[in-house]
């Protein structure tokens, strides 16, 4: 299916790897213009490489840089169609173990930073009446599991993403969330766990996976490109799973 991508200016964010990457490549083969954002230059590199895709290096857990790499991406691709919030991370344990400032730690990357790039790439969205936003949550946003911390930021996303796309839909601009359930990538948590201990690991598919097996990022990938093509057109404010029936939720 042709999704009318070719051409359309793509910012990612966390986008060097996983699913941020599995993101890039699936909306390269489409002909849109990507951007990769991302701390590690060593991964900037590689999939700068492999996929041609634009790269910059920045921490985004610091506002600054946020607007630093955001402007300039803006002013190389001269303007945005497409942002792709996939920054965040997991850390902390529970709750009485965890400490203040590694709950505002998790809100920072999981939420602050994805509110932070949505408000910049609307306010050029507005202006040219059209665009797609899609943050990258997670099955224990929209349910309790996971660590405490990234499960509250993943929430607040969610939460977030139907108020602003609600808000800026006016404008033309679609706002939407993709809600991953475990997925295997080579760089990711799940990887490690299934070194480390595979029979404990084929036990938690076991249970807790109804079609038996992890998920690939590039089954996220599809989904992102999806939503941010017109043929979801009337698709705003929602959380969409991707998780193999892992969620307990019906709905």
């Amino acid at each position: 299916m042709d999704l009318g991508l070719k051409d359309k200016k793509v910012l990612i964010t966390g986008g060097s790897k996983g699913i941020g990457a599995a993101a890039a490549e699936v909306l390269r083969e489409e002909g849109a213009a990507v951007g990769v954002v991302a701390r590690g230059r060593e991964a900037l590199d590689k999939i700068k490489d492999q996929l041609g895709v634009a790269v910059y290096q920045a921490d985004l857990f610091n506002h600054n840089e946020r607007e630093r790499v955001f402007n300039q991406f803006v002013q190389d691709h001269r303007g945005i169609d497409i942002l792709v919030n996939n920054i965040g991370g997991s850390n902390g344990g529970s709750a009485l173990e965890t400490d203040m400032e590694t709950f505002k730690e998790a809100m920072e990357l999981n939420y602050f930073a994805n509110v932070h790039f949505s408000k910049m790439a609307a306010g050029v969205m507005k202006e040219q009446q059209s665009g797609s936003i899609i943050n990258i949550t997670s099955v224990y946003g929209r349910e309790s599991g996971g660590k405490i911390t990234y499960n509250n930021a993943k929430s607040a996303l969610i939460s977030f993403t139907k108020g602003f796309a609600d808000e800026v839909i006016k404008y033309g601009i679609r706002v939407n969330s993709v809600a991953p359930g475990s997925i295997l990538h080579p760089t990711g948590n799940w990887q490690r766990r299934l070194e480390e201990n595979p029979e404990q690991t084929k036990q938690f598919v076991k249970d807790n996976i109804p079609a038996g097996r992890f998920g690939r990022a590039d089954e996220v990938a599809h989904v992102v490109a999806f939503l941010a093509s017109e043929k979801a057109s009337w698709v705003v404010g929602a959380s969409i799973n991707v998780d193999g029936g892992q969620s307990y939720m019906n709905f």
